[in-house]
């Protein structure tokens, strides 16, 4: 029998907020960039991906750009300093738990985001999963081009990520799988999956679950700012 998936979207789901958005939040307290403006971009972006109606490749470059001219110390350094001030205090405890029972019920759990993975990585390794399917952005000669590199992990993005990376994994069928999810962006994976889990979802996605008799689940009781 093949082993089963346990897959995770990873804002507002695993984490208590967003951490592509928090990330802009960041650049503005580090001085990296103008205040208002970037704020109000970031915002503007984030809106969309509520909506689901988000340009991903604008997004990402528009993530990535302040820093795309940093050399990789630099880029590592910044990273180390986000994920420790500002995605570390955003991980769920009941999210950490919920990694970890699928691990300890011998599951391969696989978080998928379209939040770009040099971001998200350090991120993932928090919570010890087994493998991270991102959104990647383009490095060429060790530099940020600013474009995204393959298909973007992103509504049916996700599902043609996850298919790939079946294809080239033996032992693992979608079909025994549970995906948990926050977001109406994440419809095409849920729909795909084994078994679908609504997370602390948004409107529209709530109205969908009820509607199917998908699980509803909320992480939010308590939080943890990671050791």
């Amino acid at each position: 029998m093949n082993r089963r998936l346990a897959l995770f979207d990873l804002d507002n789901t695993l984490l208590a907020g967003d951490s592509d958005h928090a990330w802009g939040e960041f650049l503005i307290s580090r001085k990296l960039v103008d205040e208002a403006a970037h704020r109000e971009a970031n915002d503007r972006f984030y809106e969309d991906y509520l909506a689901g109606a988000l340009d991903i490749h604008a997004w990402l470059a528009f993530t990535l750009g302040p820093v795309r001219k940093f050399a990789r110390r630099q880029r590592d350094e910044l990273l180390a300093e986000f994920v420790g001030g500002y995605a570390k205090p955003m991980v769920l405890e009941d999210g950490l738990e919920l990694v970890r029972e699928h691990r300890r019920n011998g599951d391969f759990c696989m978080i998928l985001t379209a939040t770009n993975d040099l971001i998200t990585r350090p991120i993932a390794e928090l919570f010890e999963v087994d493998a991270l399917l991102a959104t990647e952005a383009e490095i060429v000669d060790d530099a940020i081009t600013g474009r995204i590199l393959g298909t973007p992990c992103f509504q049916e993005g996700k599902v043609k990520k996850l298919r790939d990376w079946l294809a080239h994994n033996s032992g693992f069928d979608i079909e025994n799988s549970v995906f948990y999810s926050d977001s109406i962006n994440d419809l095409p994976l849920l729909e795909l999956a084994g078994e679908a889990v609504a997370v602390d979802p948004d409107e529209k996605l709530e109205r969908i679950a009820r509607e199917r008799s998908w699980k509803i689940l909320s992480l939010r009781k308590t939080r943890t700012i990671v050791a």
